[in-house]
């Protein structure tokens, strides 16, 4: 029999500071990312989808008050109709932007692999108290997370490519090999460009 500890009131797990948002923002602006959906980006994650078997596949850029998936595979061959639309900008302004492509900080898994700056891999997020309570879990019903930094030539931490599920998954070593693969993949891609795909 498996003891599962009360869990105290209200959310557990709080997004990490992230001291490195502002420098991340401009230096997204300087690369032209983070602002629009680039359709190399998609194919990038679609195909990171594939390779990974998993359902959802995403390049993820975070600013100081969201994150915008740049690059977006899900099952349903477009963008899923449930994730938010009126998000706050970095300036502080609430606007409506196509579904799907933005999502505040504080949820999901990204924000913590930036900080972090190294790759996660949880085969059950409930496995993991500190990772449970995120509203990800709750609202969209992901139950698994395999995500690695996009880390640039200036040792900034731009974003995310990660792959998640609604099932549990055992990653494995062999999956957290891939993930950083790709991501190594598309950071030597970014360095490439100064204004477009």
């Amino acid at each position: 029999m498996r003891y599962d500890p009360p869990r105290p009131a209200g959310r557990l797990l709080l997004t990490p500071e992230d001291k490195e948002a502002p420098a991340r923002t401009r230096r997204l602006r300087v690369l032209g990312l983070g602002e629009h959906a680039e359709p190399a980006l998609d194919a990038f994650a679609h195909r990171l989808a594939e390779i990974a078997g998993a359902p959802y596949a995403m390049v993820n850029f975070i600013g100081e008050e969201r994150q915008f998936f740049a690059g977006l595979h899900t099952p349903y061959g477009g963008v899923p109709a449930d994730l938010p639309t009126d998000v706050r900008t970095d300036h502080g302004e609430t606007v409506e932007h196509r579904i799907g492509r933005y999502m505040a900080r504080d949820y999901g898994f990204c924000p913590h692999v930036v900080v972090r700056r190294k790759a996660l891999v949880l085969e059950d997020v409930r496995d993991y108290p500190r990772f449970a309570g995120n509203p990800v879990v709750d609202e969209f019903g992901i139950r698994s997370y395999l995500g690695a930094p996009l880390i640039d030539r200036t040792g900034i931490a731009l974003g995310t490519v990660c792959v998640s599920d609604i099932e549990p998954r055992p990653w494995g070593r062999a999956g957290l090999d891939t993930i950083k693969a790709m991501a190594a993949e598309l950071v030597e891609q970014i360095e490439l460009r100064e204004g477009g795909f």
